[in-house]
């Protein structure tokens, strides 16, 4: 599986294409089973057996949780199990992993990461409750994913054990939130961790529960009942509608070209030459919806809902298929004033479970700029549309340039603050991007506070610190195309590490903790022969061979 071997990534998916997963319903619970056909993975070369996963199965899930969201309001928590007896999920296939390059697997585990995050997202804000019911062994990734729940019920059957033996069997490590859910969510001791994450046959039964590694546990013939009992009181605190009408997540009208991604509301144009992509994000055009009987009437086709579903789609496509292009312009174009009138809709219903989720999507979809090993540009021209939810975007970028036209205010591009830039869509730390921006400073929040709603050009938008650089029309093409080659001429390693540094200035948390880990040790331990060399665990797995080590501490 070369680089150069490797095809397109899809994203787009539904549940009857889905191989791995199946869906069930039964009033407010929901049923998600783990039942993966071992001859689906997503590349040739490898059997997803003891429901081991790839990408592909990542994709069903997100898939799975986001139409649970949408098309399924009446759910309010969600069992996740495994379909095969005696057997949750064993986590990553190790075959996968050791036969992918390297950023494949940094690619996989991020958008795993997300995924998994998701759940927990939907839980905080949207009341989906997730219960892993775990019915057999659970090694690795797959004990992660019942860590990403809200409670795990573990089988004690003196078999079925919880393990992340990613040490001492892969030389790598349990990189996609094991570490971290253990430590931070499950306060498990760190003694008894260190003692769980060497382990290879992992922790079962009683033990599994004193060690805070289970919520709770049930013998096999009370396992179901006691399952199902506490999916119900998990649902008994949703506050979803039992009565809700869900929305149909149709397939995205995208076209894809050979150097361009065009969707309705978003556009990708690739500059191979220049090692750039443009995003164009556009306002919303025509008549929109002013209440929540329009809003409902609208589904899908509702202005942020479409929107963010194509720019999610839009950043998953160019994160894993083109790699080689290390710098995104995030521009925008139409109608500012369409978007704020947008956004009070949004926020004068924010309590409705569809406007929560379609909130709760741009709130994930602009965490994944965030966390995007990309450096990212805005270009603010004429025409431009950064207002309220859609200056989100330049708030996410590493720089802002803002054309200056101080002879032709007419035609000079504007930005305006809104409501929603002041905590709607918190980034992975919990802070707004005006809170990360000015690091929580009162004087300069107030400032900016106190030009909210007003249309600033380029020199009263510099004068509050809203973006970095405001040449005039002398200076602009200069100014950014200098900008621009100085940029794709540096490292992308270094760069890479350099943004995830500084876009994530604020209070750690968990979120924060295992994507900065996956960034720094994961990224790391995967390119050490320890891990993947000739003769690393990574390499050696199954096949009765030692693994050799560098003994030396790095």
């Amino acid at each position: 599986m070369s680089d150069t071997a490797m095809t397109r990534v899809e994203y787009q998916t539904d549940p009857s294409q889905y191989r791995h997963l199946k869906l069930t319903f039964d009033g407010p619970v929901a049923t998600l089973a783990v039942d993966i056909d071992e001859n689906a993975g997503l590349r040739p070369g490898y059997k997803l057996k003891l429901n081991s996963y790839d990408l592909g199965v990542d994709i069903e899930l997100n898939d799975a949780v986001q139409r649970l969201r949408f098309e399924h309001p009446e759910v309010r928590a969600v069992v996740v199990t495994g379909a095969y007896d005696k057997v949750f999920c064993a986590g990553a296939n190790i075959r996968m992993l050791g036969m992918a390059p390297h950023a494949f697997k940094v690619n996989f585990c991020k958008f795993t990461n997300e995924t998994r995050n998701g759940l927990e997202d939907s839980s905080k804000y949207s009341g989906l409750k997730f219960l892993a019911a775990v019915n057999g062994a659970s090694a690795g990734g797959g004990y992660e994913l019942a860590l990403a729940c809200d409670e795990i019920i573990l089988v004690d059957d003196r078999s079925s054990a919880v393990s992340l033996p990613e040490v001492p069997l892969l030389g790598v490590l349990p990189g996609t939130g094991g570490l971290t859910r253990v430590t931070d969510k499950k306060h498990v001791r760190h003694d008894l961790a260190d003692l769980f994450c060497t382990s290879v046959e992992g922790v079962r039964g009683q033990k599994a529960k004193d060690w805070r590694l289970v919520d709770d546990i049930a013998k096999p013939a009370v396992f179901a009942q006691k399952v199902q009992a506490r999916a119900l009181e998990l649902a008994s605190k949703s506050d979803r509608p039992a009565d809700g009408k869900g929305v149909a997540l149709t397939p995205l009208q995208r076209k894809v070209e050979a150097d361009a991604l065009r969707y309705q509301h978003v556009t990708v144009e690739i500059d191979r030459a220049k090692r750039t992509a443009s995003f164009t994000v556009k306002a919303p055009s025509g008549a929109q919806p002013g209440d929540i009987a329009g809003i409902e009437a609208a589904g899908v086709n509702w202005y942020p809902l479409a929107m963010a579903r194509e720019l999610e789609d839009a950043i998953l496509q160019m994160r894993t298929n083109e790699l080689d292009i290390g710098l995104w312009l995030l521009k925008t174009e139409g109608d500012a004033a369409a978007v704020l009138a947008s956004d009070r809709v949004m926020l004068a219903n924010q309590n409705h479970w569809l406007v929560r989720e379609t909130i709760g999507l741009l709130r994930r979809t602009f965490s994944r700029l965030d966390v995007s090993s990309r450096s990212l540009f805005a270009l603010i021209e004429p025409g431009s549309a950064f207002a309220g939810t859609l200056l989100e975007l330049a708030l996410a970028c590493d720089r802002s340039y803002m054309l200056a036209l101080p002879d032709d205010q007419a035609a000079a591009p504007k930005i305006t603050v809104g409501e929603t830039n002041f905590g709607l869509y918190p980034m992975a730390t919990g802070e707004s991007r005006l809170q990360r921006r000015f690091y929580n400073e009162q004087p300069a929040l107030e400032a900016v506070r106190a030009v909210a709603g007003q249309a600033l050009d380029a020199d009263a938008a510099f004068a509050v610190g809203l973006v970095t650089s405001n040449p005039d029309d002398i200076d602009w093409a200069d100014e950014v195309r200098i900008a621009v080659e100085e940029r794709v001429a540096m490292s992308p390693d270094s760069l890479t590490g350099l943004e995830a540094n500084l876009r994530f200035n604020g209070q750690e948390n968990m979120v924060t903790r295992i994507f900065g880990r996956l960034t720094a040790w994961q990224n790391w331990i995967f390119q050490r022969p320890n891990a993947v060399g000739d003769k690393g665990a990574l390499k050696v797995y199954g096949k009765g061979d030692k693994a050799q080590f560098d003994w030396n501490r790095v």
